[in-house]
């Protein structure tokens, strides 16, 4: 049976509608109608969601799920939980840091069979880029990978290697004219040696200059401009004269986008305890001055999205526990950081303290994110013939984070017991509920997530 969505706040790309959105049996939208027009809808399962706010849900295109291999760390059930309870209704898959990474078919298969009946939104899976995988670029493609991912300098896991500099340039060669977008962790390997307390942020923040991550990205676009029809994005741009540079490139005919990330928008070094090692991540967080460059980076056009970079760890790997003889050792931690649930609200909180609005959410992190990864015809808008997935949330909701609300596998983040505004309400997948805040058991006992490729299983 169709479905009406009835609600007096439905954020379209650039309209707050009062009305309805028509959802087909299939789970597509069918129509969107002003308020007026309600009454003349009929033979429908009418949804009232009264003075909520209802939006396209979130594509986040950036998230380590790490299962098989490591799924201790993180897995498709507990992950999709949490991005169903954040509004986020599409993930898309880094090919490490599971075992095997994503690196040809069969890994990809493995995967899959991993991920299948069990996962609460969709998923989508990026390729992975290693020395010497380059022939396995068109059977991934075929698959339906939304792109492909690699390292300039050591990834933090045997299995998957960076590229040097010649491997980088056949890549972007093997790819040109794909459609397939190559992206790229930008920090060239010039770490700087470790002379202060390993036990302070300080430290390492030194040790991991944006040099680092601006002379990488310098690299990028001197190969890039040697390819007609590339597609190169920047992964968690850091700092904001890297964002700065991508624009620049821009203008020169290179197609190239970027993304930051939550923590990179709410967090400041300044900020971050001693041994607090659930802070650390790669490219490190940066002073509250490049925070404020990196939201002004928005307003320039220079960053195009923002995603969360999800990629959490056992709390022995975070050196967390004060019974450890490296406890808050920040040069040994594993690096990153775990926010998937929270995303909406993280984001929000700082945007409207800088005058961006419900649009630019939209923007930002459910449309350019679906652009980036070829969803853009069915994910990211309200629109007709698009996925009805959708976000019901408060936006005026104080919240905060704790840890009992958290379904994340491993809790440790460096938010926990901080103020957020927005509450998500309910989520809905292709029409169907997903996730409610209100009920007793929050998520449907049959998951309604489905993989977004080309092959059969």
């Amino acid at each position: 049976m169709s479905r009406l969505f009835i609600c007096k706040n439905i954020v379209l790309e650039h309209t707050l509608l009062n009305g309805a959105v028509l959802v087909d049996p299939d789970g597509k939208v069918e129509k969107v109608i002003e308020a007026d027009e309600i009454c003349f809808v009929k033979n429908t399962r009418k949804i009232l969601l009264g003075n909520d706010f209802l939006m396209a849900g979130i594509v986040d295109s950036h998230v380590h799920i790490n299962e098989p291999g490591r799924t201790e760390w993180e897995g498709f059930e507990s992950a999709t939980k949490a991005a169903a309870a954040g509004g986020i209704t599409t993930i898309c898959d880094m090919p490490l840091n599971s075992i095997p990474p994503t690196t040809n078919v069969e890994n990809l298969l493995v995967k899959a069979h991993a991920a299948r009946d069990i996962i609460h939104v969709d998923v989508a899976f990026w390729g992975g880029v290693v020395p010497d995988n380059t022939d396995a670029f068109y059977g991934l493609i075929k698959a339906g990978v939304v792109g492909f991912k690699c390292f300039m300098c050591p990834s933090g896991v045997k299995e998957f290697e960076c590229l040097n500099e010649s491997q980088l340039d056949l890549a972007m060669k093997k790819l040109k004219g794909s459609n397939a977008p190559l992206a790229i962790h930008a920090e060239l390997a010039i770490c700087e040696p470790c002379t202060g307390n390993p036990q302070k942020y300080e430290t390492f923040l030194k040790s991991r200059p944006e040099e680092m991550e601006i002379e990488a990205v310098k690299k990028i676009i001197e190969i890039g401009l040697k390819y007609d029809k590339i597609m190169l994005h920047i992964v968690h741009v850091s700092s904001a004269k890297t964002a700065k540079l991508i624009k620049d490139a821009r203008l020169k005919g290179l197609r190239i986008t970027s993304e930051t990330c939550h923590h990179y928008l709410t967090l400041c070094s300044q900020e971050i305890p001693d041994r607090a090692t659930q802070y650390k991540c790669c490219p490190p967080i940066r002073n509250r001055e490049n925070r404020e460059d990196l939201w002004l980076a928005f307003k320039e056009k220079q960053i195009d999205m923002v995603v969360s970079d999800h990629s959490p760890s056992t709390p022995d790997l975070k050196l967390l526990s004060p019974d450890d003889e490296n406890f808050g050792d920040y040069m040994k931690a594993w690096g990153g950081i775990a926010s998937l649930q929270f995303g909406l609200s993280l984001f929000w909180t700082g945007a409207k303290q800088r005058g961006f609005t419900f649009f630019h959410i939209n923007k930002y992190m459910s449309r350019a994110t679906s652009v980036l990864v070829g969803l853009h015809g069915s994910k990211g808008r309200i629109q007709e013939n698009y996925d009805a997935d959708f976000v019901v949330w408060d936006p005026h909701a104080i919240c905060t984070i704790n840890e009992s609300d958290i379904y994340h596998k491993n809790k440790a983040n460096p938010y926990m017991g901080r103020e957020v505004l927005g509450k998500v309400l309910k989520t809905y997948v292709r029409g169907d509920l997903v996730y409610d805040s209100e009920s007793k058991s929050k998520f449907m006992k049959s998951p309604k997530g489905k993989l977004l490729l080309d092959i059969d299983l």
